[in-house]
């Protein structure tokens, strides 16, 4: 969508999904352990009893994946506020972080499906792999939206607590 046609800010909904998908995926950081064992039960050739702690960990993967897709949609459809750069370089960076953290908000689910439901090693392999990418990209997320509320004093954090038209 070319800046012109830009809206202003983020629409309520919007925002409500970027919050919501922040909330599961730390809930996935936090129940990670009790994923983990239940792998570890698997590739051990053990059975895996039920553990809503597994449930809720597969739940919201699935929840992150379709917000990720809903929150896609709504950026093709309605579009984003213009970036607010001080550089080039943070323009591109900018842009690179959120491809992909998309990317891997699509990605992480669907490897861990294909692991968790298929028994694919090299899946959960990849996973934890693209784990530990996500929590760089996110890392430099936050940065970078802490950068842009103490040192430019723009509104770049400011759009994504309250809707704009």
């Amino acid at each position: 969508m070319p800046d012109q046609a830009a809206p202003a800010g983020y629409s309520g909904l919007q925002i409500a999904l970027h919050w919501l998908v922040v909330a599961l995926i730390a809930q996935q950081f936090i129940l990670k352990d009790a994923m983990s064992t239940a792998w570890d039960r698997v590739t051990d050739g053990l059975e895996v009893g039920f553990d809503p702690l597994v449930l809720t960990h597969v739940a919201g993967g699935a929840l992150v994946m379709i917000f990720a897709a809903w929150r896609l949609a709504l950026r093709a459809r309605r579009g984003v506020p213009r970036v607010i750069e001080a550089s080039k370089l943070q323009g591109a960076l900018a842009k690179l972080t959120h491809v992909g953290l998309y990317a891997l908000m699509i990605l992480m689910p669907v490897s861990g499906a294909v692991a968790w439901f298929g028994a694919v090693d090299v899946a959960a392999q990849g996973h934890n792999v693209m784990k530990i990418v996500l929590l760089a990209l996110i890392a430099l997320h936050i940065v970078g939206a802490l950068y842009h509320q103490v040192v430019l004093r723009d509104e770049t954090l400011a759009r994504m607590r309250r809707a704009q038209g």
